[in-house]
């Protein structure tokens, strides 16, 4: 059965508002407009609202379908940081304003955090102490910090250096210690972990639509999705694990994500397969993601 989930009230964040193609949220003191393409209905607020609240406004460049620029207000500091202090855990993010209108921070994955935190606590219950976690495609390691604080042994992958050195920063600023952090592609590096006969308790995927690797390794989901998941099916033990994946791709439907975990991984007990979203204060729902997890 298909599910909706989406997080809890979390102080540091709000949608605000969206529509026309973009949404309007607070992280902690700043309020920011971004592009959002789910966003197909019209804004809730008139735009001179948007105007007046945004701190910062993310403009797409003409000559690039991902890239763009922040107007930003004169007294906007950067970086800035909020926290997340619920669900059994207490972290600490910086944010910051990039160049591809991400701020280093997915707040629908909140709902993710609460069931790594809660699947690490019940591995330990069954006698494993320390569960062995894998983070692939792991972007500022929000995921990555979630499973350690809970008291994983955890392996961070990303394959943009400046990315772990912000996931890093993160580690440090919710005064953490000892994740492994890997600049590699994340197919290579599970493959050949596979090869090694490495295996983890748990396993976290969040792959994007395309990436290249450090080496210019190409990454295009449906290409590569089936071969990659496969391959954690090898790492992940049999007995004591979990398993998430995401995915926020227009046009890759729940059935076509449901289709491969039922084939790779038959039917795990307490499989959960639906959307993330967020609500706006109008009461309309923004969906940002498929997901599967077990």
């Amino acid at each position: 059965m298909l599910q909706l989930l989406t997080p809890g009230p979390w102080p540091a964040y709000e949608l605000i508002d969206s529509g026309g193609f973009e949404k309007l949220e607070r992280f902690g003191e700043y309020v920011l407009a971004r592009p959002e393409p789910q966003a197909i209905w019209d804004k809730s607020l008139p735009q001179t609202d948007w105007d007046r609240r945004a701190h910062a406004t993310f403009r797409r460049d003409r000559q690039s379908p991902e890239r763009g620029d922040w107007q930003k207000a004169p007294d906007m500091r950067e970086p800035w940081f909020i926290d997340f202090a619920q669900d059994g855990l207490n972290l600490r993010f910086k944010l910051a304003l990039t160049s591809f209108k991400h701020v280093g921070i997915f707040p629908e994955q909140a709902t993710n955090w609460a069931f790594i935190h809660d699947r690490v606590k019940a591995l330990q219950g069954t006698g494993v102490a320390k569960p062995k976690v894998l983070n692939l495609f792991a972007y500022t390691g929000a995921a990555s910090l979630a499973a350690c604080q809970s008291g994983a042994d955890v392996t961070h992958v990303d394959a943009v250096k400046p990315v772990i050195t912000w996931a890093r920063e993160n580690m440090d600023y919710s005064s953490l210690t000892n994740i492994r952090w890997v600049v590699e592609d994340a197919l290579k590096f599970a493959r050949r972990e596979a090869r090694r006969g490495n295996t983890y308790n748990g396993i976290i995927l969040d792959p994007p639509a395309y990436g290249r690797g450090p080496d210019g390794e190409k990454w295009v989901l449906e290409e590569h999705l089936n071969e990659l998941l496969k391959t954690c099916a090898d790492l992940l033990d049999r007995d004591n694990r979990f398993f998430i994946i995401n995915l926020y791709s227009l046009g890759f439907s729940a059935l076509i994500l449901d289709n491969l975990m039922r084939q790779i991984f038959g039917k795990p007990a307490h499989a959960q397969l639906g959307e993330l979203y967020l609500d706006d204060r109008y009461q309309k729902r923004l969906p940002l993601g498929v997901f599967y997890r077990f």
